[in-house]
């Protein structure tokens, strides 16, 4: 059980926060903050389907400054 809590803690919660800063958040009222944990986590699952070698924030890097990676990542189906 405990490898199972740390496994998700590395692959799902550590890459959260580093890629998106998660803990450095400063959004705390309402559902605002479980709200945009959500987006994240589609986020995430979006960059990470993506094929290309680059590193996640890479990617998100990259979606944020070339309109066509972006419709690129958005329509990975």
């Amino acid at each position: 059980m405990v490898r199972t809590h740390w496994g998700i803690e590395n692959q799902v919660h550590w890459v959260l926060d580093v890629t998106f800063g998660e803990d450095a958040s400063r959004i705390r009222t309402g559902f605002a903050a479980e709200n945009l944990a959500v987006v994240r986590h589609i986020a995430h699952n979006l960059l990470r389907r993506e094929p290309s070698r680059r590193s996640l924030k890479g990617k998100r890097l990259k979606s944020a400054l070339d309109t066509a990676f972006l419709l690129n990542v958005l329509l990975q189906f």
